[in-house]
C-alpha cells in the first residue's frame, strides 16, 4: 500500500504547493459548475470505474469540504466495499485531489476505487447528489468557523442544514464534526442536540469506531493543530427516527 509520498513506484503524486487556495472559500456566492438535477441524473462509471453501477453500489459515505483528500485516502482501506466521495467547493484543490487519486490507483492497482471527488457546493446541493436515507457516514472536519456574528449563516453546521443531511442519512448513519475552535465545536453541538433526528453517540462506542481516530491525524488541518499542540473538539451524532412524543 503506498505511502502517498510524491512520486510511489514510478507514480508521481500531486503538490500541494501547485494548487494552493484560499483556505476557505464563500458558500453563499455563485461558483459555475454543474449541477446534477437529482442523484439519478449522477453517472458513478465516472467516478468508480471498477464498480458498476448498482442499487448495492451506491456512495455511502460523504466528506463534506474533503480539502485535500486525506480523510478518504485514510478511509479507502478500512471500508474497501463502501464508495466514498469528497465534496470540495475550492477548485485548485478538488483538482489536486483528483490527480492525488489518480495517483495512487496507478501505483496501487486494485486499491483506491472506492474515492473520488466532486466540486460543488454542499450547502445547496445535498439534495441532488444523494437519495433519502442513501448515506451511512457524513463528515464535516475543521469546518470554515465564520467568526464574526453576521456569517453564522454560512456555517456548514445549523439548523436548517441538519435537515438536509438528515433526509440524506440514512437511520443509523452517523455524522462526524470536529474543530479547532471552541465557540464553533459548542455551536455544532448545540445545532446536533436540538435537532430531533440526531442524538450523541455514546463515548464507549466512539471508543470502538476506528474512523474516531482518523478525524484528526488524516487531515492537512487536524496535523496542523496536533503539531501547534491544540485542542480538538468533536461532535458525533447518530441518525434517528422522529421521536413519538416530537
Amino acid at each position: 500500500m503506498s505511502t502517498d509520498g510524491n512520486k510511489t513506484a514510478g507514480h508521481r503524486h500531486p503538490r500541494k504547493r501547485f494548487y494552493r487556495a484560499r483556505a476557505h472559500s464563500n458558500p453563499l456566492s455563485d461558483s459555475h459548475f454543474p449541477v446534477p438535477i437529482s442523484p439519478s441524473d449522477i453517472d458513478q462509471s465516472l467516478h468508480f470505474p471498477t464498480f458498476p453501477n448498482s442499487d448495492e453500489n451506491k456512495i455511502r459515505f460523504a466528506d463534506v469540504g474533503c480539502g485535500f483528500g486525506g480523510l478518504l485516502v485514510g478511509l479507502s482501506p478500512l471500508f474497501p466495499s463502501k464508495l466514498m466521495i469528497g465534496m470540495e467547493l475550492r477548485d485548485k484543490v478538488t483538482e489536486y485531489v483528483k490527480e492525488r487519486i489518480s495517483a495512487l490507483r496507478s501505483a496501487n492497482p486494485g486499491e483506491y476505487g472506492n474515492i473520488s471527488v466532486v466540486r460543488t457546493n454542499s450547502m445547496k446541493y445535498v439534495p441532488n447528489h444523494f437519495g433519502k436515507g442513501q448515506l451511512e457516514k457524513m463528515f464535516f472536519l475543521f469546518p470554515d468557523p465564520h467568526f464574526k456574528e453576521k456569517n453564522h449563516r454560512r456555517r456548514v453546521i445549523s439548523d436548517h442544514l441538519l435537515d438536509e443531511y438528515a433526509y440524506v442519512l440514512g437511520v443509523g448513519g452517523v455524522l462526524y464534526t470536529v474543530t479547532d475552535v471552541e465557540e464553533l465545536g459548542e455551536w455544532m453541538k448545540d445545532c446536533l442536540e436540538r435537532h430531533p433526528l440526531f442524538e450523541a453517540v455514546a463515548e464507549e462506542e466512539l471508543k470502538r469506531d476506528p474512523v474516531v481516530g482518523l478525524l484528526t491525524s488524516a487531515t492537512e488541518e487536524g496535523q496542523k493543530v496536533a503539531r501547534n499542540g491544540g485542542q480538538t473538539f468533536k461532535a458525533i451524532y447518530r441518525r434517528i427516527e422522529m421521536r413519538e412524543d416530537e
